[in-house]
């Protein structure tokens, strides 16, 4: 099979922004292995459909197989899937500490280490995480200290990386939305979440899938965390 055609390996792809960004990438001609934890399989020949938590090591290893041996090559990985919890700091439990670390962190090591390896082998890549700005700019009346500890995590190790495979061939990036329309915000919620924003409204999936998609063709760009937030990262308002 010809390897040409360019693969792309998403996370979180079963709805809202990953469902989205699987789309997206095939309008660009790439394959795609879409991977959560609930996913049905695709008509679309070029749409590997892998069901699994991205937790655990197993998903990500045969995410990245299925590419490999279907494909021949990963081109591009996006860390879509992730959780986030707004509570008191002190009434986060176990299970929530085990649950957003699971999925936040050990989601985006376990599968990024093994893209990171076949990108090495071919000399060529792209990692994009997708973070928030509630890390950079938290807002008074969202605690939300986990999602700061996680997706904090994944701002610091995009440009650890980016500095890491400068040389290789290799960008990493990542876009911080801020609070976007997806299923998993009810419609009498957007009025109150519209308000956390400068520009006073949340955001668009397409915001964010225009966000990843101009990172995929900016060759120069490697190391950046692209704010998409309506103004939150900004300041103070």
């Amino acid at each position: 099979m010809s390897t040409e055609q360019k693969v792309a390996i998403i996370t979180g792809a079963s709805q809202g922004i990953g469902a989205a960004l699987v789309q997206a990438y095939r309008d660009r001609n790439y394959r795609v292995v879409a991977t959560s934890r609930s996913i049905s399989e695709s008509a679309d020949k070029g749409v590997i459909a892998v069901a699994g938590d991205i937790a655990k090591p197993e998903t990500a290893e045969r995410a990245v197989r299925e590419a490999i041996e279907r494909f021949g090559r990963v081109d591009t990985l996006v860390n879509n899937a992730g959780v986030f919890l707004a509570k008191p700091f002190v009434d986060f439990t176990q299970e929530d500490y085990d649950h957003n670390m699971g999925v936040n962190v050990a989601g985006f090591f376990h599968i990024t280490q093994r893209v990171a390896a076949q990108m090495l082998k071919q000399g060529s890549g792209h990692i994009v995480n997708i973070t928030t700005s509630l890390v950079n700019q938290p807002i008074a009346g969202v605690p939300a200290a986990l999602a700061a500890l996680t997706k904090g995590g994944l701002n610091s190790v995009t440009q650890s990386l980016a500095i890491e495979y400068a040389k290789s061939g290799i960008r990493v990036n990542a876009v911080s939305p801020g609070i976007i329309k997806t299923p998993m915000h009810p419609e009498e919620t957007h009025a109150g979440l519209s308000a956390l924003h400068p520009v006073g409204h949340m955001g668009e999936i397409r915001d964010i899938v225009d966000a990843v998609l101009y990172l995929e063709s900016a060759g120069f760009v490697t190391g950046e965390i692209l704010h998409v937030d309506g103004g939150q990262n900004a300041g103070r308002w």
